[in-house]
């Protein structure tokens, strides 16, 4: 099945799917079951093996975050060489000694790769609020340095907590050149609403460009993909996006150049599709709705929110019921006050509302519309200017199970 499986996400035609699993040239990964969990591999490692890799890196927008953040924003993110990553623990509300893990954990990969431990970007998701046991964390850490390979298959599955499977992905990209590799590798399915980040996901290329530019695709591409999500509206403590290019290819992305405009549409696909497979393993969803809303520019983006984090929006989207005036209510929830809220509304481009009349007597009517695994409705309000879109998911009852079990 073909990595690009969304109607709304459009592969490159200069992009060729490789084994999923696969790495860029100099890229090196492995995974390993370090005890932190019961039976699955808990710990991975991904490493570049050229000196002058240079790197971008997002963190979460929320106050509350944890060591491992704290610790990465510290490193030279400019010129990061590995990653450590954990499951099980996030290692959030620890104090000093959750901090001490984490740079614990930046200085033994650093000897054991012969790099700086300010050169070492560290990662930790599962529960808020426990410890991160720092000796078989520290354990996996060696472990994994002596397993490391050229594909991501172990790692990819050693950062997951609640997702259904591996999300990763590997692309050859045509570039004037020759051919560079782009890979990812992503973790995510609950506490999912992020904004100018997501929740891990970590990209290698072995293209090879100026710090600078893979800043900048980084940006970019993370505000069209990661930060258009929600599954459930809570914006994590942990989220974080590395980003590597090693230059082992030999091809070159130069600045303001027709390669950096391709290398950007390949990774722009590679992380919208990444971020909609968030959104689709949504801990029990069943659905994914994608809102789009134009409207005055400093409109549409808070109402675009309101509708995709709506529980009676969510739990509809799950039931198949197209009961349309939970869209409008939402979107009036956060439209100002006294401006007047007149709006038109489609489902899967079918009129339903119009000037803000409703435009249908008989629901059932829209029901073929909302059966499919993916839900399109466009809103147009007052106003001129604004245009925004969120993917979400729906609401089940599988995921109010899951999250009122969490941790007992």
């Amino acid at each position: 099945m073909s990595f690009f499986r969304s109607r709304w996400v459009e592969a490159p035609s200069h992009v060729r799917e490789l084994e999923p699993s696969a790495l860029p040239q100099g890229f090196r990964a492995a995974g390993v079951a370090a005890g932190l969990a019961t039976d699955r591999l808990d710990v991975g490692l991904l490493v570049s093996d050229e000196p002058e890799t240079v790197s971008a890196a997002r963190f979460t927008s929320n106050a509350r975050v944890g060591a491992p953040v704290i610790a990465s924003r510290a490193a030279d993110t400019h010129r990061l060489r590995a990653v450590v990553a954990n499951a099980v623990c996030s290692n959030v509300g620890d104090g000093q000694r959750g901090l001490d893990t984490a740079r614990a954990t930046q200085a033994l990969a650093a000897e054991l790769l012969g790099i700086e431990p300010a050169q070492v970007g560290v990662a930790s998701t599962g529960v808020i609020g426990t410890e991160l046991p720092r000796e078989p964390l520290l354990a996996g850490v060696r472990a994994a340095a002596g397993e490391l390979g050229g594909d991501a298959e172990n790692f990819s599955r050693a950062i997951l907590t609640s997702d259904s499977g591996p999300k990763r992905a590997c692309l050859e990209v045509e570039l004037s050149g020759g051919t560079a590799r782009l890979s990812a590798q992503a973790k995510g399915a609950g506490m999912i609403s992020p904004r100018f980040a997501t929740m891990f996901c970590f990209v290698q290329t072995d293209a090879a460009m100026a710090q600078e530019t893979i800043d900048l695709l980084t940006g970019v591409t993370v505000k069209r993909s990661f930060d258009r999500i929600s599954v459930d509206g809570q914006l994590s403590t942990s989220d974080t996006v590395f980003a590597l290019a090693n230059g082992a290819s030999g091809v070159r992305v130069e600045p303001e150049s027709d390669d950096e405009l391709r290398f950007g549409e390949a990774l722009d696909a590679l992380l919208r599709q990444i971020a909609l497979e968030i959104v689709a393993d949504g801990e029990g969803a069943k659905r994914v709705g994608r809102i789009v809303v134009h409207g005055a520019h400093d409109v549409v983006e808070p109402v675009a929110r309101a509708i995709a984090n709506s529980p009676l929006v969510k739990t509809a989207l799950h039931g198949a019921d197209p009961n349309f005036g939970r869209i409008l209510q939402a979107a009036g929830m956060a439209y100002p006050p006294g401006n007047g809220f007149v709006a038109d509304l489609e489902i899967e481009g079918h009129q339903v509302v119009s000037a803000g009349e409703a435009m249908i007597d008989d629901l059932r009517e829209l029901e073929p519309l909302v059966q499919g695994g993916e839900v399109e409705y466009s809103l147009t309000l007052p106003g001129e200017g604004g245009e925004t879109e969120v993917y979400f998911s729906d609401l089940s009852p599988e995921y109010v199970r899951f999250n009122s079990e969490y941790t007992s």
